[in-house]
C-alpha cells in the first residue's frame, strides 16, 4: 500500500527528529501493543471475539499482523500487538466507524484497555528487517519531544445552544491540576466553531491517568451533566458503555506537533478548523504538517508553535502566535506560495463554510482566515506548568 507519507522528503524527516514532539507522518512501519484486562471466567468469551476481530482487521489497508499473547502470571491479563505498514492507515481505521463497530463484542469481557502506538526505529533479524529500505523505512532519527502530550476532545451540539454551551464551558472550576507524582494537568484550551466545540489539553505524564482524573472531578461531572440537554449526540454519563461510545467517537487525536525553539511573552493561542471533502481528512492533515515545518524554519515568523489534530475529516490547528493574526494571516496559516493555496482549498469541504465556501476558490488568506478561525472559550494554565 502507497500511503502520502511516502511523499514526505528525507530532510523534512531529519528536522522533523530534531524538534518535533510528535508525528504520524514519517512513513516509518508502526507498531501497536494493546494492553487488555480481561475478567475472570471470561478468557474464553474474549478469545472467541478476538479471532473475529482479527479476520475482519486482516482486509484493512497497511495492516501487516497481529500477535495475541496471555500472561504466565496473570491468565487475565492479555496483549495484543499489530504492525502496519505506517501510522496513517491505522488511525483511519481506528478512528472510523468501522472500528467501533468491529470491538464491541469485546467490551463485555474486558475490564480495561490501554493503547500504546510506536514507530519502529530500529529492528534486528527476521524477514522484515531485511526487507528493502524502499518498501521499509525507519526513523533517521529519534524525535526530540518537550515532555507534553496532546490530545483533544470535539463534538457537536443543537444548533442555537452555542451561547448556552459557550457560558457553561466558561464558567466551571478548574480541576486540580496534580493527578499523582508523575501527571499533572498543564493546560486545557476550549474552542467553538459554529456549533462545534473543541477541548484541547496537554499533560505532562499519563494522559489516560489525567483524562481519568478529571472525569471524576465533581465540578468536571457538573458541566458534562449541564451541556448533555444540548448535545446533538445523546450520551448517558451513567452508562459505562454510552459514555465510552461518545469519548472514543469525540477523541480528537494530535497527528503533529512542530515548535520552532522560540518563546515569546506576547504569545497568543488560536484554533483554526479545516473541514475536509469526504476520505480527504488524512491527506490534509500531512498538508499543513509541511507547511507547519516550513513556518517552524522561519527565525523571525509569526509561529512559535503548531498541533494538528484530526479524525476522520475534522482536521483543526492549535497554534501559538507571536504578534496578530490579522496583519499577514499566510505564514499563520502555512500559505507562502499559490501553489499550496490551491492544494489546500482544493482538499477542503467548501460547502462546510455555507455561503462563503465558493470564496476559498481563489485561495485568499485573509478569507480562509476568516471562516477557518475558531472562537475561543476559555484558555487556562496550571500555575505551576
Amino acid at each position: 500500500m502507497t500511503t502520502t507519507s511516502e511523499h514526505v522528503p528525507e530532510t523534512l524527516m531529519r528536522q522533523a527528529a530534531q524538534r518535533v514532539s510528535q508525528s504520524v507522518f514519517d512513513g516509518s512501519p508502526l507498531r501497536v501493543v494493546l494492553l487488555v484486562d480481561v475478567y475472570d471466567g471470561a478468557q474464553q468469551q474474549f478469545l472467541e471475539a478476538y479471532e473475529q476481530l482479527c479476520n475482519q482487521v486482516a482486509s484493512v489497508p497497511g495492516h501487516v499482523s497481529d500477535q495475541l499473547c496471555q500472561s504466565i502470571e496473570n491468565p487475565s491479563q492479555w496483549l495484543i500487538t499489530s504492525e502496519w505498514e505506517s501510522a496513517p492507515p491505522f488511525l483511519t481505521w481506528v478512528n472510523s466507524e468501522e472500528h467501533v463497530r468491529m470491538v464491541e463484542p469485546l467490551h463485555s469481557c474486558v475490564r480495561d484497555t490501554r493503547s500504546l502506538r510506536f514507530h519502529i526505529v530500529r529492528e534486528t533479524g527476521g524477514p522484515a528487517a531485511q526487507t528493502g529500505s524502499g518498501t521499509r523505512r525507519l526513523q533517521v532519527a529519534p524525535r526530540i519531544g518537550d515532555g507534553l502530550i496532546r490530545h483533544a476532545l470535539t463534538f457537536t451540539v443543537k444548533p442555537g445552544s452555542e451561547k448556552k454551551v459557550a457560558e457553561i464551558l466558561s464558567g466551571y472550576t478548574s480541576p486540580e491540576p496534580r493527578v499523582d507524582d508523575t501527571t499533572q494537568l498543564c493546560r486545557t484550551s476550549l474552542f467553538m466553531h459554529g456549533n462545534r466545540v473543541v477541548r484541547a489539553i496537554e499533560v505532562r505524564g499519563d494522559l489516560l491517568a489525567a483524562l481519568r482524573h478529571v472525569a471524576r472531578q465533581p465540578e468536571v461531572r457538573a458541566v458534562e451533566e449541564a451541556i448533555n440537554p444540548y448535545l446533538e449526540q445523546d450520551r448517558d454519563l451513567d452508562d459505562p458503555e454510552s459514555a465510552r461510545v461518545f469519548f472514543t467517537r469525540a477523541a480528537l487525536p494530535a497527528v503533529h506537533h512542530v515548535t520552532a525553539g522560540q518563546e515569546s511573552p506576547d504569545a497568543v493561542r488560536h484554533a483554526l478548523y479545516y473541514p475536509a471533502r469526504e476520505g480527504c481528512g488524512m491527506r490534509l492533515a500531512e498538508l499543513l504538517a509541511r507547511q507547519d515545518e516550513a513556518a517552524a524554519d522561519d527565525p523571525h515568523g509569526p509561529v512559535l508553535r503548531s498541533t494538528i489534530f484530526q479524525r476522520d475529516d475534522v482536521v483543526v490547528r492549535l497554534v501559538d502566535v507571536r504578534g496578530g493574526l490579522d496583519t499577514d494571516p499566510s505564514p499563520v496559516l502555512g500559505l507562502t506560495d499559490r501553489t499550496q493555496a490551491a492544494e489546500l482549498t482544493e482538499l477542503l469541504d467548501g460547502e462546510a463554510f455555507g455561503a462563503d465556501g465558493p470564496a476559498l476558490k481563489d485561495g485568499a488568506p485573509a478569507r480562509l482566515l476568516t471562516v477557518s478561525r475558531m472562537e475561543l472559550v476559555t484558555d487556562r494554565r496550571a500555575p505551576d506548568a
